[in-house]
């Protein structure tokens, strides 16, 4: 709050929004103006929704802010910049940029509002850094639907891909220590974007199809095609990252390809198709790389696992802090309600990362997670009053909630176990 609160000119709206935070991390059944309002003893909604539609703050002033927050305590220059889209389903046509579309969330074509989000993972943590709403034809060619919703007037039609361009840019143009950009197919596909990371020296590892035709001395070939032909001595296996059941192990292929340059004449060096092979399937999947200098094949496979990074922000943005629950129309509230949430997920990935860095977990206990981080911080808020006999003398905590985090993580730390053995059997 020390970090926002000069964005906010008068006390009541400064005031609030740091109710309104405590409430996305309250851990209500529902996540809204009025559960949020309740929470915070207020009388009735009114002053929330002012603060979301009508109050006088900068939303991207605040984007400033939260992107200064995560580079201050996750700041590595090793980092990768993950891009992806998300969609939360909506009903009536009258809420901003909603239309039936695909969405991940649904797995099919849903009516639903998609936004594009921009994460921040590095070494120590990850956090959401930008977002930006996908604003589709059927809004962009009706100035009046525009206006009825709040739209500035200046918006035009923007791909996904080219709202993640602009948001990579941004960053990149605000010196934010990078030397990676990672994303799925939809992103990878994009040539403009390949561009333009090569342009500024930064390095890729996008997801692409199957068919992606690719331009090799031997001519153009589709991604498939040119994976097929590998022989099997030049695969690798090698983990993506630890996930909640253990390493993410794979087998890894690279293939080296030149592409024409933009203007058709030589090539552009430091390209590779990268392929992944599932062990237990054998199914394939693609990646578009570009290295301005050469690295291993493990740093690719690196990168490539940190792009389910952006996964496990979606879910714990969603889970505990209502990155997806507002139940707003509008163009000036959609942008406010995502980035207090984003905030609000940002301080958990923070505290998180925090605590593992200078208090590691005992033998025996998984990592503090951020899951469990939102619940000791709000169980501790929001119950102080306990008897003197609940209380751990040395340090004035509920003796009660430490046991039961303690509980939590021994349990979890059994089931992790539980998977390593048995990923360990199936490997031999």
């Amino acid at each position: 709050m020390g970090r926002i609160a000069l964005r906010f000119v008068r006390v009541e709206p400064r005031r609030r929004v740091g109710l309104f935070l405590v409430g996305l991390l309250a851990g209500l059944p529902r996540v809204n103006c009025w559960t949020i309002a309740e929470h915070a003893g207020e009388a009735s909604p009114d002053g929330m929704q002012h603060l979301l539609a009508r109050a006088v703050w900068d939303a991207d002033a605040v984007r400033d802010d939260l992107r200064t927050y995560v580079l201050d305590h996750l700041g590595d220059p090793g980092a990768v910049l993950v891009v992806d889209e998300t969609g939360d389903l909506k009903k009536g046509v009258h809420t901003v940029g909603v239309q039936r579309q695909y969405t991940g969330t649904a797995g099919r074509i849903e009516n639903a509002q998609v936004g594009v989000y921009l994460v921040y993972a590095a070494t120590g943590g990850h956090a959401f850094i930008d977002r930006a709403l996908s604003l589709p034809k059927s809004w962009t060619m009706d100035p009046e639907r525009c206006r009825a919703a709040g739209e500035p007037g200046d918006t035009r039609f923007a791909t996904k891909p080219a709202l993640a361009r602009e948001m990579i840019t941004r960053a990149l143009d605000a010196a934010v220590p990078a030397s990676w950009v990672a994303g799925d197919e939809v992103h990878g596909g994009d040539s403009k974007l390949r561009i333009a990371l090569q342009e500024r020296a930064i390095g890729y590892v996008l997801a692409v199809a199957c068919d992606h035709q690719i331009t090799t001395p031997a001519g153009k070939h589709p991604a498939k095609t040119l994976a097929r032909r590998r022989p099997s001595r030049t695969w690798n296996r090698l983990s993506a990252g630890v996930g909640a059941k253990g390493h993410r192990w794979y087998d890894w292929a690279l293939i080296d390809i030149a592409v024409a340059d933009a203007e058709g004449g030589g090539t552009v060096g430091g390209q590779a198709l990268l392929v992944r092979r599932s062990i237990s399937t054998g199914e394939l999947a693609f990646y578009r790389c570009y290295t301005p200098t050469p690295v291993p094949l493990a740093t690719l496979v690196a990168v490539a696992g940190r792009r389910w990074t952006i996964e496990e922000s979606f879910q714990a943005g969603k889970g505990l802090t209502g990155l997806d629950e507002h139940q707003i129309r509008r163009w000036t509230s959609w942008h406010r309600w995502t980035i207090l949430a984003m905030l609000a997920h940002a301080f958990l990935a923070v505290m998180t990362a925090t605590a593992r860095a200078e208090t590691p977990s005992p033998q025996g206990l998984i990592a503090l997670t951020a899951n469990e981080i939102r619940h000791l911080f709000t169980r501790l808020l929001n119950h102080t009053q306990h008897g003197i006999r609940h209380l751990k003398a040395a340090s004035g905590v509920p003796t009660a909630l430490l046991h039961w985090s303690r509980w939590r993580r021994r349990h979890q730390d059994r089931a992790r176990d539980s998977h390593h053995r048995r990923q360990t059997v199936q490997l031999a």
